[in-house]
């Protein structure tokens, strides 16, 4: 058996723990590969950072499951499987994030494609509600053309929460979602996220103590607690994962349903491998390196009994 194989194996046979079923909706005609396989598919493929799916396909051709699935049924379901994959990283957050009363939000640009086609482009514009559109981020210095990505993680370096809106709308529209889904805790943000009124709402809503950097022109500036300033490096550090070793920045996707799948899929990985860290390996959740993982994976599922080769 193969380190691919066996990574596969691995991966599906947590899942599956994780998420108690095979299927998660209704088919006529009952498929020969589950959703969860699928799901588990889907996963290795990002832990390989295999971004084209007939490149994915000619690697799985000698697995048992190869023949158990075209490439166009595959990109359907997966798209269907949207709301499921988002579940699963949910019941993963919730365990690797049990005791985290401290957590970090922030937002990076995720291009569609360069400003200078963007009036001829049609990348993302099945949906009214979805268009992408121009912006600016700060940090980088960058006017771009497409969307942004809004997340929360915690100080441990496992993505809470995220959103994504199109490239114009300010990051501080984040903050009323995150009424909705989380509560009593100390968020640490940036300065594109100060607002006395927002952090007064958070506040008496939920509970949610939004701690920001002042600007050195306010009256009542004072230098921010050390540790908030190097506890705000962990998300930039995470965005800087999913840039290099994921590729979030790379879309192949045409319309906005594609890529939103692209981008769950990514983030889901990351926390899958975190979560194996954790539960199954003993070590540091953040050894996310593809080549050393590969290899620990394989080992690892190798020496379980369950798994067929």
């Amino acid at each position: 058996m193969s380190n691919l194989e066996a990574s596969y194996n691995l991966i599906l046979n947590n899942l599956r723990e994780i998420s108690g079923i095979e299927d998660f909706y209704f088919k006529p005609i009952k498929p020969k590969l589950s959703d969860i396989e699928l799901i588990s598919l889907v996963i290795l493929a990002e832990f390989k950072s295999i971004d084209s799916e007939h490149q994915l396909f000619r690697e799985i051709k000698g697995f048992e499951i190869g023949p158990n699935i075209e490439r166009s049924v595959y990109n359907r379901r997966k798209r269907k499987l949207f709301p499921f994959i988002e579940e699963i990283r949910m019941k993963m957050v919730d365990k690797l994030n049990e005791s985290e009363n401290y957590f970090i939000v922030d937002s990076m640009p995720l291009e569609v494609c360069k400003i200078s086609r963007s009036f001829r482009s049609k990348i993302c514009k099945d949906v009214d509600y979805a268009y992408p559109n121009k912006g600016f981020c700060a940090s980088q210095n960058l006017h771009f053309y497409g969307y942004k990505l809004h997340a929360v993680c915690s100080i441990s370096s496992v993505f809470q929460s995220f959103d994504i809106s199109p490239a114009s709308v300010h990051d501080i529209h984040y903050l009323q979602d995150i009424k909705l889904q989380m509560s009593d805790c100390v968020l640490l943000g940036d300065k594109g996220y100060l607002s006395q009124t927002i952090q007064l709402d958070l506040f008496n809503e939920v509970n949610i103590e939004l701690e920001t950097p002042k600007r050195k022109n306010q009256k009542d500036y004072k230098p921010q607690f050390y540790q908030f300033k190097k506890y705000r490096k962990r998300i930039e550090t995470l965005f800087s994962q999913l840039c290099d070793q994921f590729m979030i920045r790379r879309n192949y996707a045409k319309t906005f349903e594609g890529f939103k799948t692209r981008i769950l899929a990514k983030i889901t990985t990351l926390t899958t491998i975190q979560f194996l860290n954790k539960f199954v390996f003993d070590r540091n959740i953040n050894n996310l390196k593809i080549k050393d993982q590969e290899q620990k994976l394989g080992r690892k599922a190798k020496t379980y009994n369950f798994v067929v080769c």
